[in-house]
């Protein structure tokens, strides 16, 4: 079948999947994002065994996301003046020991509160420099036309992902006499992961979409150019006061979900996994339902109803203290989540031109992440002196407001 062929006619949801690289890649996310969600509740739930701060236990979301707010503007221009696929190459294996590192620390017993949050900074970082150039590689593997049905199989195998990641790492976790000992089978698992981005990327030979006359730009010189962009774009600062108020807000419903399952339902690491599970089953079901919801109703919209589907959701967590309703709300917090961040991503990658195309991102996922971190370290201050279900109703008010 000819590229032409591929493209014709009105492209449906799965016309992406016809073509192997992007196949090769999405199948390397699902391998490699479930074993981050799996480290991402084992980490979290070895934090609540090391430590009883809701502020420690708030902060393990903060080091997910504070590289992002640093990086994420370097890592965009880095990929839009150097190499893509040894970018990837790179960065991939960086996170590959900070796996390696963290599981041999926890296995021995080594591993404390504050040397977790290093190195799960550590692995976040490479996940920031790698994030941008990630989502950037799409366009090079599928036309324009079928780039939204990409970017929403994209988003629908993220999800997967975590939704499968989350209750496998719970269950990995509970299945030892000692959570330290299943946290470090989990984080070697994750290292292994990251394998299937390595092999799928050292296998691709890039054919770069856009390529210019004019000399490279020095680093500074290009993020100087992409904050100007987003800065004179109505489109771009749009989307991006946005993304920031709206995860500052729904930060709390990451960063408190292990205090939630530890002091008010007194579950496991099976039932901690299991609710952020939820939250991933949720998200893919949003994945599935947003192609149709984007022909009926405009993004604003869309995104002003997951912020009162939001404001449910840590309601619910803020005073329910029985199962099943936190299981619901969780679901519906996760069909917001992907609503939310698919709007907001289609927006920004339809909206700016390709040789800005990557600072955009990073410029993007610096606010969106640094809206995660510091909604994270607030939340979690708020907890520890006010306490959970006061914090987790500030944010719904806030959602509100």
């Amino acid at each position: 079948m000819t590229e032409a062929s591929l493209t014709a006619g009105s492209p449906s949801l799965w016309s992406p999947l016809r073509r192997r690289l992007f196949r090769d890649r999405l199948l390397a996310s699902v391998v490699s994002n479930t074993g981050s969600w799996m480290q991402d509740t084992a980490g979290t739930w070895l934090m609540t065994a090391l430590t009883i701060s809701p502020l420690l236990i708030a902060l393990m979301q903060t080091a997910a996301s504070l590289p992002v707010l640093l990086l994420g503007l370097p890592a965009g221009a880095t990929a839009d003046i150097l190499d893509r696929r040894r970018l990837l190459l790179l960065w991939a294996g960086w996170m590959l020991v900070a796996a390696v590192i963290l599981s041999v620390l926890t296995l021995t017993s080594w591993i404390g509160a504050w040397s977790l949050l290093l190195l799960t900074f550590l692995l976040s970082l490479g996940s920031a420099m790698n994030g941008p150039t990630w989502q950037a590689i799409v366009p090079e593997m599928v036309p324009r036309e079928e780039l939204p049905e990409a970017i929403a199989l994209n988003s629908a195998a993220f999800n997967i992902a975590r939704a499968i990641g989350p209750a496998a790492g719970g269950l990995t976790v509970a299945a030892f006499a000692s959570v330290m000992l299943g946290a470090g089978i989990v984080f070697f698992i994750n290292a292994v992961s990251f394998a299937a981005v390595l092999i799928v990327i050292y296998r691709w030979k890039r054919t770069p979409l856009f390529t210019s006359a004019l000399p490279a730009e020095r680093l500074l010189a290009s993020m100087r150019s992409g904050l100007r962009y987003a800065r004179f774009t109505p489109a771009m600062r749009a989307i991006l006061v946005r993304a920031f108020l709206q995860t500052f807000c729904v930060s709390g419903m990451w960063a408190l979900l292990a205090v939630v399952a530890r002091e008010n339902l007194h579950g496991g690491a099976l039932g901690y996994g299991i609710l952020t599970g939820c939250i991933g089953l949720g998200a893919v079901t949003g994945a599935i339902l947003l192609p149709w919801l984007r022909q009926r109703l405009s993004a604003d919209a869309i995104i002003t109803t997951a912020a009162l589907a939001f404001t449910v959701t840590l309601l619910v967590m803020a005073w329910g203290r029985q199962f099943w309703p936190l299981v619901l709300a969780l679901f519906l917090g996760g069909m917001a989540w992907t609503s939310t961040t698919s709007c907001l991503n289609i927006a920004v990658q339809l909206s700016v031109p390709a040789w800005v195309q990557v600072r955009s991102l990073g410029i993007y996922q610096m606010v969106f992440q640094g809206g995660m971190a510091i909604g994270s370290a607030v939340w979690g201050v708020t907890a520890e002196h006010l306490g959970t279900s006061f914090a987790l109703t500030a944010g719904a008010a806030g959602l509100i407001a």
